[in-house]
């Protein structure tokens, strides 16, 4: 991240989480700056949409490390952020600790939420449910993987939860219109995607590079 650590705030971002939260984290300043993606009920929010079959043989060893968020669907927990990443990493107690990074525009500053992830069934299955509110979690299902895992497409628990995940901040048009096209067999509303701009990322690689 081209961010110093101490700009660095923590926040509620990119996953969904059951309804029982809301009135709670509307308390804080954090939840009342992002929210969350909400369901009627915590067992419902960790099913994959009936639309979806999670992949399957899935690695979590090749899956874990950093990915860059190239699209989503608009959610009040993502308004306004840019250069979003996810990262991955196994613990040793078979979750899985993720880390959201992304800079807000609105609030002119870089931005971190931690949580953590299991697995729902066994773990060479690609559905998993990511909480960042303590016992509460909400469903994070991968509908498509590429084969070398270069590009992957979430979706949570239904089909108004969907992301665009790749591991650099760009893809080849071609890639990315087949992977929009899947969304849309799934039952994406694809014209309502946000492109994500990671221009900080690339500006940072760019000085790097001097």
């Amino acid at each position: 991240m081209a961010a110093d650590d101490k700009n660095i705030k923590d926040i509620r971002m990119n996953f969904p989480a059951p309804r029982p939260v809301f009135i709670a984290r509307r308390r804080t300043l954090l939840a009342a700056t992002l929210g969350a993606g909400l369901l009627a009920s915590g067992c419902a929010s960790m099913r994959p949409p009936g639309s979806v079959t999670p992949v399957s043989p899935f690695d979590l060893q090749r899956y874990q490390g950093l990915w860059y968020e190239l699209a989503r669907l608009d959610h009040g927990f993502e308004r306004g952020m840019t250069d979003v990443t996810a990262e991955y990493t196994p613990q040793a107690d078979g979750s899985v600790k993720v880390v959201n990074r992304g800079f807000s525009v609105p609030r002119g500053q870089w931005q971190r939420a931690v949580g953590k992830a299991l697995f729902t069934g066994k773990p060479d299955t690609a559905s998993l449910k990511v909480s960042f509110f303590g016992p509460f979690y909400g469903g994070y299902h991968v509908a498509a993987l590429d084969p070398d895992y270069r590009w992957a497409l979430v979706l949570g628990p239904d089909t108004q939860y969907c992301w665009i995940l790749a591991r650099e901040p760009k893809l080849p048009p071609q890639t990315l219109q087949s992977i929009v096209a899947k969304a849309g067999e799934l039952g994406v509303d694809t014209s309502a995607l946000i492109w994500v701009s990671h221009d900080r990322h690339q500006e940072a690689r760019s000085q790097e590079a001097l």
